[in-house]
């Protein structure tokens, strides 16, 4: 299978950019380590390569170092999944100094944030659905290394909601309470950590978001932080590192969009266009995480997969002229 994309992406280069009436050459997409992001990545890779003869490269991408890239360097060109509130500050500054375009949302429900808990829990004991009912029962959560402490399970390190967690365990307590913020080490650690409690029906807590297969396959309960949601502070405080009195706030709805350079977007305009179209709700992406779980698929399998059982979700989303191209590589896989 990847010999065979390989080639048709190769073949898409040869292919140059005549017809699409446009000189779009070299676009470097940043594929993040997380499976929805990885999945549109490579979406986004062979539509625009074949549809457009883009000679689209994929390179490694996170949240912060990517969006921080492209606004002072100019690269990569596009950020397929960026959850935008973990920037917000400074893609509103690249897009008003004319360095970054928001081509549109890659989720169009947006995403969620938030501190959850097994559903099993809060049927024995509904305070569990509260931080107070956490805090009440830290003891539950046992720490693997420290019998001593409280187990929260946060983001891994270079993840921006690393930021968030720390600062919200601190605002909401939970420090002194006994709990001690474990780095799972990456995407994988951290959902294996809610699959092994599960199993067991253990007691576990920590962040997560959505959409995501874990919490499709494992029903979970968001804790209610009492607070609201304090929007000024989340962005001014909460996600910044040096906040030095963060309060509690509940997760605002997360926008995800994909972002593009300013540069990208104007020597390349109907593969920009293609961009603006390019969405997911969050339930289709769901089943689509839920099919690499099972399936134990990368992105690009994953992708192959996508493009070939959902032509009426994708062609809507290119030209016409694009879809015929599209359809002609995917036939020669």
């Amino acid at each position: 299978m990847k010999k065979l994309l390989g080639a048709a992406l190769v073949m898409a280069g040869m292919a140059g950019t005549a017809q699409a009436g446009e000189s779009c050459g070299s676009v470097t997409i940043a594929d993040m380590n997380w499976n929805s992001a990885t999945l549109i990545a490579h979406v986004d890779q062979f539509i625009l390569a074949n549809g457009y003869g883009c000679e689209a490269e994929l390179v490694p991408g996170d949240t912060m170092p990517t969006g921080t890239s492209m606004t002072e360097k100019g690269e990569p060109d596009i950020a397929p999944e960026l959850w935008s509130n973990s920037m917000k500050a400074a893609i509103d500054k690249g897009v008003a100094e004319k360095r970054l375009r928001i081509a549109g949302k890659s989720l169009s429900d947006g995403g969620e944030e938030g501190f959850w808990v097994p559903e099993y829990l809060v049927k024995k004991d509904p305070s569990m659905a509260t931080i107070a009912g956490i805090i009440k029962n830290a003891k539950m959560f046992k720490h693997p290394e420290d019998p001593d402490k409280a187990a929260f399970y946060g983001c891994p390190a270079g993840w921006n909601c690393q930021i968030s967690g720390v600062n919200l365990n601190k605002a909401l307590g939970l420090d002194k309470a006994g709990f001690d913020i474990i780095d799972p080490g990456s995407g994988a650690g951290l959902s294996g950590s809610i699959a092994k409690a599960y199993e067991r029906e253990q007691a576990w807590f920590g962040y997560y978001w959505a959409p995501t297969a874990v919490l499709g396959k494992y029903k979970m309960v968001k804790v209610d932080f009492g607070s609201g949601i304090d929007l000024e502070h989340f962005r001014s405080c909460t996600t910044n590192a040096d906040c030095i009195d963060p309060k509690p706030t509940m997760y605002p709805p997360s926008p995800v969009h994909t972002i593009t350079t300013e540069a990208f977007a104007s020597k390349a305009p109907a593969a920009y266009e293609y961009l603006t179209k390019r969405a997911f709700k969050n339930a289709e992406m769901n089943g689509f995480l839920a099919w690499m779980e099972d399936n134990q698929a990368d992105g690009e399998t994953a992708a192959i997969q996508f493009m070939k059982n959902n032509e009426d979700k994708w062609s809507a989303w290119v030209t016409p002229d694009a879809a015929t191209k599209i359809k002609k590589a995917l036939a020669s896989l």
